[in-house]
């Protein structure tokens, strides 16, 4: 008998010796692991005419399982923010250790030769690969290029917009209105002139010193606001009650008092739980229109026996009938004697 062998592929001990790898169920997982990987190699063989550079996010570490060297490979080659699509697969197929496995594999397992070559990459294809990487790194860079010229131009067009509102903002107006005053800085000096004249003059009222009014110096524009307060005076006499509380700063009487109860009780809270869970229940359900107010007497379940606990059915049965025939004589007997 031959010694115990275990087949990765079938995952299973086998002790026919050499003659396993010819069984149709070692073919047939053969074939499957085969398929499993060859759409991997076909489009790293894509990729060799024509490489694609992308920017570096953390799906491009993924690995694969490389069925004839039975390791982990990159799928894709990065560096720094820079990925090349299946440039470590293209690396580890053009490599001359996978290419050793390779033959061993087929060997050992005696897969089809003609899917030999499916797998390997030459030395050839991998230099065209390099060259047809440099020019994708090229073309990357000047894409970028791009969007950063793009970006630059759009940041300066923003930056001149804001410039523009704030020159519009800031410039003074050409002609001002004389019924609102004047915002010039000048206008302003005057009349602080003449507002020091008259602090100068005795009054009965504590106004400010001339020295607080410094502020009035300042060249800043101000907006003369006298006729909006004379305006809201005005719309303030015009109100039928000027000076009175407003309705909403008014307490009322029963808040005030503080006694009132705010919202159900407790008991009709627990009332209200009760039928919102008699809703969930069936309409057609039995007793759901059983009126619960309504005073029923002691006999209102009707009665068909008592309880059993030994002897036979029909014994309990007949001597339930017999005790109620004798009820309703002792019954029927006493209604004659009322009535005579």
């Amino acid at each position: 008998m031959a010694p115990a062998q275990r087949c990765p592929l079938c995952r299973q001990t086998f002790f026919c010796g050499r003659g396993h790898v010819y069984s149709r169920k070692h073919q047939r997982q053969l074939k499957v692991a085969l398929y499993r990987l060859l759409p991997q190699v076909e489009a790293a063989r894509k990729a060799v005419r024509t490489a694609q550079v992308e920017r570096y996010v953390p799906e491009h570490e993924r690995c694969c399982w490389c069925l004839c060297c039975s390791c982990e490979v990159r799928k894709h080659l990065s560096h720094g923010n820079l990925t090349v699509l299946y440039g470590g697969l293209l690396e580890h197929l053009s490599s001359p250790e996978h290419k050793k496995a390779t033959n061993r594999f087929w060997w050992e397992n005696k897969a089809e030769v003609q899917m030999k070559e499916k797998f390997l990459i030459s030395p050839q294809d991998y230099a065209r690969f390099k060259k047809s990487m440099v020019k994708g790194l090229d073309s990357y860079e000047e894409k970028e290029d791009e969007v950063i010229k793009e970006m630059a131009a759009q940041i300066r067009e923003v930056e001149h917009n804001r410039q523009e509102v704030v020159q519009s903002v800031l410039e003074p107006q050409a002609v001002p209105d004389p019924e609102e005053g004047s915002s010039a800085p000048g206008s302003w000096k005057g009349t602080n002139s003449q507002i020091a004249s008259t602090l100068q003059q005795p009054t009965y009222l504590d106004l400010p010193s001339a020295i607080e009014l410094d502020w009035m110096n300042i060249g800043q524009p101000l907006t003369f606001i006298g006729h909006q307060v004379q305006w809201l005076s005005q719309e303030r006499a015009s109100l039928p009650f000027p000076g009175a509380t407003p309705p909403w700063m008014v307490q009322d009487e029963e808040c005030s008092s503080g006694n009132q109860q705010i919202g159900p009780s407790y008991e009709e809270f627990l009332k209200e739980k009760e039928k919102q869970k008699l809703k969930k229940l069936p309409l057609d359900r039995v007793g759901a229109n059983f009126d619960h107010s309504s005073s029923t007497s002691a006999g209102w379940l009707p009665s068909f026996g008592r309880v059993w606990n030994n002897g036979r059915r029909w014994q309990s049965r007949h001597q339930f009938k017999t005790e109620a025939a004798a009820r309703n004589k002792q019954s029927h007997k006493e209604k004659k004697r009322i009535v005579s």
